[in-house]
């Protein structure tokens, strides 16, 4: 029932709105948290995959940076060895010492076997790969690289067994009795150098990384690593004392002597300069020669891959420091001169004056005396190239 007024009141009220049901929504399913956790690391294992793309390729290291170690050869702490590297190193300390003698002379001449080049076989300070990025490509340069540093292994060694300074090795037992050559016979005598020992060592502990991987580019430097140290032994040389009346030298005693490392160092520039381009062959156990009518490589031959960058600008992918600020020779046609230093991008003048000791008297007792001259030189060095020219590059 109404009461009074009721009618009226209602009449004056807006009808009242009839919300439409609202129908029930499904129950969302619910994820486990370890479902959840799941598909977070599958994106992040994507994401990573993805930077790991885009970065650059990484440069292995090697045992070249026992030459930056010095006296503190820790084996342990020697990045890029393999597990036999590491045995031969924690066994044979003493000889981790030569070796890294070794890789300095070395690493000296390669340097001045290339100082008049674009590539100047500079290292990087406190890189463990010692030349970065530029021994990734298989070119003449990494195979010459590879032939010096197995032979500098053989010098150093050789040298520490006959000078008395290593516990394993003293002088060549093989230089016994009597010999002759092309000026007759002859005994052996004195303390011949023990090459042997130095090319057995090094080729266990050199090639011991290269023996491990079994692919074209191990094949390859294993071929330039055994020229290396079949160079040092090329140049031992038969030194003789004669013995008799008068100098008349009617009796010799001789014995084998290391030469001095330059001339392995030349003999291998020269390798390099006629090192053979070629592939390997489909079994990898040999190489063929690159391309028709190439000729075949020798026991004795350089051997590479890849053709050179030509090292004229920064290329931080090629490893290239490029040519800029590079000293060159205004006049010379070879390849220290500033047209082919500087890939024709032309050079700057500077001059400067430099103050070198002259006039040097000796005077008594027991001092020399010099003069200091100055001369006034012009030094040429390469412009760097274009902002746009090295951009790409880099």
């Amino acid at each position: 029932m109404l009461r009074p007024g009721g009618a009226e009141e209602a009449a004056q009220l807006p009808p009242r709105r009839v919300s439409a049901p609202v129908p029930e929504s499904a129950p969302r399913p619910t994820v486990p948290d370890g479902s959840r956790a799941s598909a977070r690391l599958s994106l992040a294992c994507l994401l990573l995959l993805l930077l790991l793309l885009t970065l650059p390729a990484r440069v292995d290291t090697s045992w070249w940076y026992i030459g930056a170690l010095g006296a503190r050869v820790i084996c342990d702490n020697i990045p890029g060895l393999v597990s036999r590297q590491r045995q031969l190193c924690q066994r044979y300390p003493d000889i981790m010492r030569s070796v890294g003698e070794g890789a300095r002379e070395w690493i000296r001449e390669c340097q001045h076997q290339f100082r008049h080049h674009r590539w100047n076989c500079t290292t990087l300070d406190r890189d463990h790969t010692v030349f970065g990025r530029v021994m990734l490509r298989s070119s003449r340069e990494a195979a010459f690289v590879y032939a010096i540093s197995s032979a500098g292994v053989v010098h150093a060694i050789t040298r520490a067994c006959s000078q008395g300074e290593l516990s394993v090795c003293s002088c060549d037992p093989y230089t016994r009795g009597r010999h002759h050559d092309q000026r007759g016979d002859f005994d052996w005598g004195g303390c011949s150098d023990n090459i042997h020992y130095g090319v057995r060592f090094a080729k266990a502990f050199v090639d011991a990384k290269e023996k491990r991987l079994k692919d074209a580019r191990a094949l390859m430097n294993l071929h330039n690593n055994r020229c290396g140290r079949t160079a040092v032994r090329r140049f031992l040389k038969l030194e003789c004392k004669c013995h008799g009346v008068s100098g008349s030298c009617t009796l010799r005693t001789c014995w084998r002597a290391l030469s001095d490392f330059r001339r392995t160092g030349d003999y291998l520039r020269r390798r390099y300069d006629g090192a053979v381009q070629v592939t390997a062959t489909q079994d990898g156990a040999n190489f063929t020669a690159a391309r028709q009518g190439y000729r075949r490589a020798t026991r004795t031959d350089l051997v590479y891959f890849d053709n050179s960058p030509d090292y004229c600008v920064l290329d931080k992918a090629a490893g290239s420091l490029g040519t800029a600020g590079r000293v060159c020779s205004k006049t010379s046609k070879g390849t220290d001169g500033c047209e082919i230093m500087c890939c024709g991008r032309g050079y700057d003048t500077t001059r400067v004056t430099r103050v070198t000791q002259c006039e040097c008297k000796f005077h008594w007792c027991c001092a020399v005396r010099c003069k200091e001259c100055r001369n006034t030189v012009d030094v040429h060095t390469c412009k760097a190239p274009k902002k746009a020219e090295w951009l790409d590059q880099t």
